[in-house]
């Protein structure tokens, strides 16, 4: 199973960041980055990390985060089945 779907069916959805920061040189000119990764609501964890990595090693402060999750399949929604069709 790829590493993608079982991310889901553990509960993982995918999070999107809009991530608006002042320029280093220029503090008064915004730029947006668009971050995107499974994450897991309410707490956020990877999202969370990310952000830090970014206050701790980037020159670019951050001025907002706007982000949206959705989660795409849960365990209640995904059935393995075993079939077969045979086309002529």
């Amino acid at each position: 199973m790829h590493k993608d779907m079982e991310r889901q069916l553990r509960g993982y959805g995918l999070t999107t960041a809009q991530i608006i920061y002042r320029m280093p040189d220029h503090q008064t000119i915004l730029q947006t980055y668009i971050w995107q990764d499974y994450d897991l609501a309410p707490d956020f964890p990877e999202m969370r990390g990310f952000l830090k990595f970014w206050q701790e090693k980037l020159d670019g402060p951050l001025h907002s985060v706007r982000y949206i999750h959705r989660k795409l399949i849960s365990a209640t929604e995904w059935r393995a089945l075993k079939g077969e069709f045979i086309l002529n």
